[in-house]
């Protein structure tokens, strides 16, 4: 049995680490209140950009009556052979399993792609570093969302790396998250899409709808297939036990755990009236569509940053009252080897007064 003063040292550490564990759980809270609410501020926006869009496909000619074929590039489907994927996980750790089961997901959607080339768009530290001692990077410059210039070079080289490739690396993004970075992502991937250098994109991110409400997917954005339409290939929910502790979580920590707010505008477009728009309605639809398509990916950033700050929340309190139960257990030892050395003492105290 270790003696006291040992037991105490480590009485004193696991206190220190509580009291760390403790300050990131309020911080953590505190960055999940302000990314919910960012949250939930760009949800109507994106429902009514996405009403407009289903008003003018019911009034303007989006395929060629004679050929069936879609006017746009983005409706256009194609025979699966040149795949990106876009993985976003975190740029920090200490938030359990977080970015862990996102980079477990991609690893399952490439192997069920196996095969196929697929080119790897890695947003966060954590996803880029597991991915980088997996698979080569694409002899292609590239640069960050968060440089100055405005353009990002995505090109495919003369020679690819490998089936599975990585094109693109963004550090930092998700600290300071604009839409202006989405929307630099989402342009360069419409382009490449539509000089048909890749065939589909797939995004596998963590779906944020409250604390307790939260899955990791994997979602197609192109080809767009129906407007509204989410395209979910795969999906995973929480466990009971994880809604659990996250539940526990945000009540100690203040943190509501509602969905939000219905969503605006959610009957715009579909009532049986015309409406009139200033420009030709396939003009808009052309126009719109792009900026659909950078909503969706400004979206899965957007939540995937208040799922981190979720996770990282539930975390550290898993490991304050982890180390509150581990200093309860010290304690009890430490009073155990006291007074089983006290008893020792008394011991020897009587037999040494016996013998005499």
């Amino acid at each position: 049995m270790p003696n006291v003063l040992d037991i105490r040292r480590r009485i004193r550490s696991v206190t220190n680490t509580r009291q760390i564990t403790k300050a990131m759980k309020v911080v953590s809270a505190a960055k999940l209140r302000r990314a919910q609410e960012r949250t939930l501020a760009a949800r109507p926006y994106a429902q009514m950009l996405t009403n407009v869009l289903k008003s003018l496909v019911a009034r303007a000619e989006i395929y060629d009556p004679e050929t069936g074929e879609p006017k746009h590039p983005l409706l256009a489907q194609r025979e699966e052979k040149n795949i990106l994927l876009i993985v976003v996980t975190g740029d920090k750790g200490l938030a359990g399993a977080f970015s862990g089961n996102i980079t477990k997901a991609a690893m399952r959607f490439l192997e069920s792609k196996a095969g196929k080339n697929v080119d790897i768009e890695a947003i966060g530290r954590k996803g880029r570093d597991f991915l980088r001692r997996r698979y080569p990077a694409a002899m292609v410059q590239t640069r960050s969302l968060t440089d100055a210039d405005d353009s990002l070079d995505m090109r495919e080289s003369a020679e690819r790396a490998g089936p599975v490739q990585i094109t693109g690396e963004h550090i930092g993004v998700l600290s300071k998250l604009e839409f202006a970075q989405a929307q630099v992502l989402a342009e360069n991937v419409i382009e490449r899409y539509g000089r048909e250098e890749i065939d589909a994109v797939y995004v596998v991110f963590n779906e944020f709808k409250s604390v307790i409400a939260q899955r990791l997917v994997v979602e197609q954005i192109l080809p767009v297939e129906q407007i509204g339409e989410r395209t979910v290939r795969l999906a995973e929910e929480m466990t009971e036990e994880e809604k659990l502790k996250a539940k526990e979580a945000a009540i100690s920590a203040g943190v509501g755990m509602r969905a939000g707010p219905p969503e605006a505008a959610t009957h715009f477009g579909t009532e049986q009236v015309d409406y009139i728009y200033e420009q030709p309605a396939e003009d808009l639809f052309k126009a719109l569509l792009p900026k659909y398509m950078a909503v969706q990916v400004f979206r899965a950033l957007l939540e995937s940053v208040a799922a981190e700050h979720a996770a990282r929340m539930t975390a550290m309190d898993s490991a304050t009252n982890n180390a509150t139960d581990m200093i309860d257990s010290l304690t009890l030892a430490m009073n155990r080897a006291r007074q089983a050395k006290i008893t020792k003492e008394i011991i020897e105290i009587v037999s040494g007064a016996a013998a005499m």
